[in-house]
């Protein structure tokens, strides 16, 4: 059987598409997008407005100056109509507008609406404030008794970056879909009949359904060793891999993930149906499984959704393997492990038993 569906597939060359090119491009997309500059250092332009100069402004933009990750657009300050140009045409991320007097308290910080709530627009109200709370210390003759410090440590490598978080995120997210995809073809097969006739045979549909599945996993082992090298040699991402724990994980979570693919097939009477619920099932994962971001970022209300669903373990395994070198002893890791497991199990027993409950004169 495993002979019969290897040599099925071979000569479809839609499956290779699917199977190999598509996660290949799905993932270069993501890491793109996500990426393009995660690693960089921050910075931002900014505009200065100081139309009436004072004691106060000066003082002000020379701190402004001192800040490195600020860019000042132009080299002298703009009038404020130009600063508000610049803001809308977005050649700049804010304006900052200095007190206009000795006697005026505050700084304004002028934002586009588009960028309002965003991570420049955030970080820029925070080192204002920040600048004013020292000028305000400054005004009373207070010498600052605290300062925050920061460190940033990691259960992995110091040297892992976002870039080796999405890649494990996107390796697990190709090879479950793979599994969640690939088994269409049975639809077709009952469509076409010749489920009909294969169960008029001896043939044991339990031993068929996972014959489809172990040749599904020839894919998955193209898939993790094709997208883990595009990731190192295109994308700069380290990998620290504990290879025990990186088999376990991947072989039980590829299987899991056919066995869903399997139990779709089971119910499905066309491969619109199947894809239907393929695509539901894929898209309510991808979001909510931390492929992107850590599921603790998340709403509390929703996180208990995603320690249910199986992708969630098999990203954490993933990464827990390739990234922090997690060694094959852990309890964490087995315990993913085994909900990855508990689901491939049910769904496939649940997928075998609607193919044999189904007449023969039922199938098509």
């Amino acid at each position: 059987m495993f002979s019969a569906q290897l040599k099925i597939t071979f000569r479809e060359k839609q499956a290779w598409f699917w199977g190999i090119f598509f996660p290949v491009i799905l993932m270069v997309i993501f890491m793109v997008i996500f990426t393009g500059s995660s690693d960089n250092e921050f910075s931002a332009k900014v505009a200065i407005v100081d139309e009436n100069p004072n004691v106060i402004s000066e003082m002000m933009l020379n701190q402004i100056n001192q800040i490195p990750i600020l860019e000042v657009e132009t080299k002298e300050p703009v009038s404020r109509e130009k600063a508000e140009i610049l803001v809308k045409d977005q050649e700049v991320a804010a304006a900052i507008v200095l007190p206009e007097s000795e006697n005026d308290t505050s700084i304004l910080l002028v934002v586009n609406k588009e960028n309002e709530r965003g991570v420049t627009s955030q970080a820029l109200s925070g080192m204002l404030d920040q600048l004013i709370q020292h000028a305000n210390l400054a005004a009373v003759g207070a010498t600052p008794t605290y300062q925050l410090q920061f460190k940033s440590i990691s259960s992995g490598n110091a040297e892992l970056s976002y870039t080796d978080f999405l890649l494990t995120g996107m390796i697990a997210l190709a090879i479950a879909q793979g599994g969640m995809f690939g088994m269409v073809d049975l639809v077709e097969m009952r469509r076409k009949g010749l489920i009909k006739r294969l169960r008029m045979t001896p043939a044991n549909m339990t031993l068929f359904g996972l014959s489809d599945m172990v040749m599904r996993l020839l894919f998955s082992v193209i898939q993790i060793v094709l997208l883990s090298l595009i990731g190192v040699f295109i994308f700069g991402a380290k990998l620290y891999i504990n290879f025990p724990s990186l088999l376990i994980v991947f072989l039980l979570g590829a299987l899991s993930f056919n066995a869903l693919g399997y139990f779709f097939s089971s119910f499905s009477k066309t491969s619109e149906a199947y894809m239907g619920v393929a695509n539901i099932t894929s898209f309510l994962m991808m979001f909510l499984s931390g492929v992107f971001f850590p599921v603790e970022t998340m709403p509390e209300w929703i996180q208990p959704v995603s320690h249910v669903l199986p992708l969630t373990y098999f990203v954490e395994g993933l990464r827990d393997s390739m990234v922090y070198s997690t060694s094959i002893f852990s309890g964490s890791l087995w315990f993913g492990i085994g909900v990855m497991v508990l689901w491939g199990v049910v769904t496939f027993m649940i997928g075998s038993w609607l193919y044999k409950r189904k007449s023969i004169v039922a199938t098509r």
